[in-house]
């Protein structure tokens, strides 16, 4: 059954590259998006003590994933047994809508070409699509930093999280990690609204990306030796910065990428107006420009790349020694 699931892996990649998410075809984690803001306002419906919105995030937490799973369990069961190369053709689809590589690189493409261009206000209304932050008074330093910190987190979160779990447990446990990602995003902040409504699906997140976080930084350092970057410092801003994240998983990436590109990341961020410091990842070698976002989208694709091929002969092993 492992083999399937890592062809479906594969092919998943290959078709996020090609094509991406297709405005006009349905995406699962729209609907996945819906279920968890009509689940919340009936939470908030019905209690608002803490420990009443603790209890309700854990349920929702655990409901969503496990709908995420068994509804996508069950879609490709039925098709399967209709016809085998139709179920492998929809697993391959579903994986790819697990995935973000191409749109992450669209997206950190479109703000270095606005920045190249000297319309940083159109660049700032790009890079509050992708960061949860304020953009209005972000210069061009601070909104290339924000970008490369997206490109790098995301590297993890929305592209080799998913095809970890689908190449270990296939289209439905890359759609149930998906859930866990997107009720982080929505229900995970560290503020009033959501300190208790969200504990859960913060908790979940940490756990869940663990494991692929630590596969993400080993992908990038191939990533910066393969393209003569500088790996020798990225294993050392790893080691030295990574756990000063407020994330136990965020660290790896972005320090590995700062280490890499010569940059250095964090620092003061604005939140609905109030600023937060976040510890810096790497050494200011090289002041940031627009370039380091080309070099960010040059590292997300080789990374990428690696970790597909390096989960499946991991798997493989793992299948050769049960």
């Amino acid at each position: 059954m492992m083999d399937i699931f890592l062809i479906q892996t594969f092919c998943g990649y290959i078709i996020d590259l090609l094509v991406g998410d297709p405005p006009r075809l349905p995406h699962p984690v729209v609907f996945i998006g819906r279920g968890i803001a009509r689940l919340e306002k009936v939470a908030r419906l019905i209690t608002a003590s803490p420990v009443g919105l603790k209890m309700a995030g854990a349920g929702i937490a655990i409901l969503v994933v496990l709908m995420s799973f068994g509804l996508t369990a069950l879609i490709l069961w039925l098709v399967r047994q209709a016809n085998y190369y139709i179920y492998l053709l929809l697993g391959a689809w579903i994986v790819s809508t697990t995935v973000a590589a191409r749109g992450l690189a669209e997206a950190a493409g479109a703000i270095r070409q606005l920045l190249l261009a000297g319309d940083q206000a159109a660049a700032r209304r790009w890079v509050g699509c992708i960061v949860g932050r304020d953009t209005e008074k972000m210069d061009c330093g601070q909104m290339v930093r924000a970008t490369v910190e997206t490109v790098a987190e995301n590297l993890n979160d929305a592209v080799v999280a998913p095809l970890f779990y689908a190449c270990i447990g296939g289209p439905a446990l890359a759609m149930a990690y998906r859930a866990v990602n997107t009720l982080d995003s929505m229900l995970g902040y560290k503020n009033e609204q959501y300190l208790h409504l969200g504990w859960a699906s913060a908790r979940l997140d940490d756990l869940a990306g663990y494991i692929p976080a630590r596969l993400t930084g080993l992908a990038l350092l191939l990533a910066a030796w393969l393209s003569g970057r500088d790996w020798r410092r990225a294993i050392k801003t790893w080691r030295r910065d990574a756990k000063q994240h407020p994330s136990p998983n965020s660290g790896v990436p972005e320090s590995v990428m700062a280490g890499a590109i010569h940059v250095r990341l964090g620092g003061s961020n604005v939140y609905s107006g109030v600023t937060s410091f976040r510890h810096y990842m790497g050494d200011p070698l090289e002041e940031l420009r627009p370039d380091h976002i080309a070099r960010a989208v040059d590292m997300l694709y080789l990374a990428s790349a690696l970790a597909v091929l390096i989960m499946p002969t991991l798997a493989w092993v793992a299948l050769q020694l049960l």
